[in-house]
């Protein structure tokens, strides 16, 4: 069981002591799980707790929100990828200015020493904190001497061990930004490489307009406010995930269904080989459901009316079941 805490006050004062690392973990992408495992690794060594100390909102969203970068997935997910890791616990801080203001040594000292009880912290060679982003490694190091606990440094995955590469056929390190990069460009395939894991959206099922039903392709429409990237706009093969925790297949529509005239984006998930002797029963409308996305399989396209793009829609369905029956 893996302990969440919305803030300071909620921690144990008996808790620790702990190894503890920091930072936002958005994707919570193969460089994450790759310090977070030698994070435990070095917690159990230790006779220690396991934790990370991550920040909602993302702090870019604070500081210059114009400018912030979309978030790969929403709190939910992060905490759910976060807790499959097998870590002991998690702290999210609410990130503020008042917290912006804290110095390197007043952070550390309220958060990681006065609260968790660090007897390691693990971070990163390029690692910052407090107020300017003045901290650093040798920060960090000056203070495990001055609070009594070790410093332990730690490369991301990507460019040491086992290598990702690049378009370019050149290691890159595992980043939030390239799966971003992929996302927006449609190559989900690179997202779930970097990410160990397809990208995930989750959300409400809502009433669309209908027209997926009326051509014979009914679709649960994502809300909204569904936490998650949205990809690049085209049809992907991927797995829609019930609130029951039922994995179907699916055929996933993201655009603005250009041969109807649409203008908003949209997130619908056709699903595949759907129950046939209860196909009326199979009803996802207010379930919250997560939409997985497996590989890309054309860009989207406006049609020359209803026929044509039901003839495309079969071809998809097939392609996105062969797909995903040889994974």
């Amino acid at each position: 069981m893996v302990y969440i805490w919305n803030d300071p006050s909620e921690v144990p004062a008996d808790f620790g002591p702990s190894v503890v690392t920091f930072g936002n973990f958005d994707g919570v992408h193969r460089g994450h799980q790759q310090v977070l495992s030698q994070l435990i690794r070095s917690a159990r060594l230790n006779h220690a707790r396991a934790v990370a100390v991550t920040f909602d909102p993302h702090p870019a969203l604070v500081h210059r929100p114009e400018a912030a970068p979309e978030m790969i997935m929403g709190l939910d997910d992060k905490l759910e990828a976060l807790g499959e890791l097998g870590l002991d616990a998690v702290l999210v801080v609410k990130y503020s200015l008042d917290l912006a203001s804290l110095t390197a040594e007043e952070f550390v000292e309220q958060y990681l020493v006065d609260c968790l009880h660090a007897s390691h912290v693990v971070i990163g060679h390029d690692a910052r904190f407090g107020r300017g982003n003045s901290g650093d490694l040798d920060t960090m190091k000056a203070l495990g001497q001055k609070f009594g606990f070790e410093v332990q440094v730690i490369s991301e995955f990507g460019s040491e061990g086992y290598p990702l590469h690049d378009d370019d056929g050149k290691d890159r390190r595992c980043s939030s930004t390239w799966v971003r990069e992929a996302l927006q460009e449609g190559d989900v395939a690179t997202a779930a490489a970097v990410l160990g894991r397809p990208h995930r959206m989750r959300g409400e099922v809502v009433h669309g307009a209908a027209r997926g039903r009326a051509l014979g392709f009914p679709t649960a429409n994502l809300a909204s406010n569904a936490s998650g990237l949205i990809p690049a706009d085209g049809i992907y093969a991927g797995w829609l995930v019930d609130q029951a925790g039922k994995r179907w297949p699916a055929a996933i529509s993201v655009g603005s269904n250009p041969t109807f005239d649409g203008v908003s984006r949209q997130v619908e998930a056709h699903v595949i080989d759907r129950p046939k002797e209860a196909v009326e029963d199979f009803d996802l409308y207010g379930q919250t459901v997560v939409v997985e996305f497996v590989d890309r399989l054309r860009g989207m396209v406006a049609y020359r009316g209803p026929e044509a793009l039901v003839d495309q829609m079969k071809l998809d369905v097939v392609q996105a079941h062969d797909l995903l029956i040889r994974r």
